[in-house]
């Protein structure tokens, strides 16, 4: 999903230019309050909410006027936050923020705003509706809803797996300890390892649901998507490294024979540790 928000800085430029001269075409824009802003809806689809804010109160002075209604809710309420964070260029009465998840809409939008006299006037343009409009994307709506829902569904699976690995191995280690009163290395490590790939497993679910669904990130970042890689599989040979130290423990204990078994096991840990070592190397050369 994020693809959007590649698309959209890489065609930053033209979209706001394509919107501005829109804008600029209708003259005084203010004048469309009486009619609640019903022509601008028609001719922008991408259009999603405009509202009025005062320059000197800092207040909406008008409802939040989206396409089929109308919430009186929001008039009165300080939006002096987003005053401080509007940048007019040089001769310019419109300013463009970034790409963000509207709270009004739970949609990835952009906000124009306009200076007219002594208000404001923003309006919220939803990202996908605006890419299809000027043919940056092709959307498929279905096919979009049902990815998104999929790493929805996807996405707190693993957290409530992540949390259930995490549970059972506490109840695992104390049944153990206070029931059982086993106290061994089994009872020790064992949970230690479900600890480890519950971790992992939460992390990886975060980052799904971070950067498929809720856009916690708007740009491509590489970085990002490294750390992760390198977080889990950290985790994972943490996980390992605990088992083959255990393995190792075993077989000390009850059959030197079996050794070979457990250097195989710590042969391929290495393995995977200086393959991880060379993926940072070479990422951090990259950037």
């Amino acid at each position: 999903m994020k693809e959007y928000f590649e698309v959209y800085l890489q065609n930053q430029e033209r979209i706001e230019e394509f919107i501005e001269e829109s804008l600029n075409k209708f003259g005084e824009v203010k004048k469309h309050e009486a009619d609640k802003f019903r022509t601008l809806f028609k001719i922008f689809p991408s259009l999603e909410l405009v509202y009025i804010v005062n320059k000197d109160t800092k207040k909406q002075s008008s409802p939040n006027f989206y396409r089929f209604k109308e919430d009186i809710k929001e008039q009165n309420i300080s939006r002096e936050y987003l005053i401080s964070k509007l940048h007019f260029k040089e001769a310019c009465k419109i300013a463009f923020s970034s790409p963000y998840i509207s709270s009004a809409t739970k949609h990835n939008c952009i906000t124009v705003s306009i200076k007219e006299g002594e208000d404001i006037i923003f309006f919220d343009f939803r990202i996908e509706t605006l890419l299809e409009r000027l043919d940056l994307i092709e959307l498929n709506k279905p096919f979009h809803t049902l990815t998104k829902t999929f790493y929805l569904i996807a996405g707190y699976s693993m957290f409530f797996l992540a949390l259930f690995i995490v549970c059972y191995s506490i109840y695992d280690f104390a049944h153990s300890f206070l029931v059982k009163g086993i106290f061994d290395l089994d009872a020790i490590f064992k949970p230690v390892i479900a600890l480890t790939l519950g971790i992992a497993i939460f992390d990886l679910a975060k980052t799904i649901l971070e950067q498929e669904v809720y856009f916690k990130s708007y740009s491509k970042n590489s970085k990002v998507e490294t750390k992760i890689i390198t977080k889990f599989l950290i985790a994972i040979i943490i996980a390992l490294s605990i088992e083959a130290l255990m393995v190792v423990f075993k077989i000390a204990l009850t059959d030197y024979d079996k050794m070979i078994n457990a250097l195989y096991l710590i042969t391929g840990i290495s393995l995977i540790l200086i393959a991880l070592s060379i993926f940072i190397f070479l990422t951090k050369k990259k950037n």
